[in-house]
C-alpha cells in the first residue's frame, strides 16, 4: 500500500476503531498472523490476541478516543502517529484523564494488511496521568 491516500484512509478507520469498543474491528485490520508489540514487550500474535490487547486498553479507558495525527512513509515501513485521550474509569480505574500520544510502524502485507505494528508511547507518562493526585 504505496499511496498515501488510500494509506491515510485505512489509518483513519484504524484509528475509529480503537474508539468503538469493538477490539475484534481493532484486529480486523492485521493479517490473520500479524503482530502487535507496545513498547517493544512481547508481540500479540494472531487476531484474537490482538483483540486482547485492545480490550485491555477498551477497558481501562471506557471512553478512549484514538485521533490519527499523521501517517508517513518511513524507510522502515508506515509510521501511524495518533494521541489517545480517555478516563481511566474501568474496573479498579482511578478515575482520572489520561492524554499520550505515540505511534505504530506498519508493516504492511501484500493483501492491504498491517503484518506487523510496533507501537511506541512514553509509558511513565502514561502511568504518571493515572496515578495523579
Amino acid at each position: 500500500m504505496n499511496d498515501l491516500a488510500k494509506i491515510t484512509t485505512f489509518a483513519k478507520r484504524y484509528a475509529e476503531a480503537w474508539c468503538s469498543q469493538n477490539p475484534e474491528s481493532v484486529a480486523a485490520f492485521f493479517a490473520e498472523n500479524g503482530s502487535l508489540s507496545v513498547n517493544d514487550g512481547p508481540p500479540a500474535v494472531g487476531r484474537s490476541a490482538i483483540a486482547e490487547v485492545a480490550r485491555g486498553f477498551m477497558r481501562d479507558l471506557p471512553d478512549m478516543i484514538v485521533t490519527m495525527d499523521d501517517v508517513t512513509h518511513e524507510s522502515d515501513g508506515t509510521k501511524f502517529h495518533w494521541t489517545l485521550t480517555g478516563t481511566n474509569t474501568g474496573s479498579g480505574g482511578t478515575g482520572k484523564k489520561v492524554r499520550i500520544s505515540g505511534y505504530e510502524l506498519w508493516k504492511i502485507d501484500n493483501d492491504g494488511l498491517i503484518a506487523e505494528s510496533k507501537g511506541h508511547f512514553d509509558a511513565a507518562d502514561y502511568e504518571r496521568q493515572l496515578s495523579q493526585k
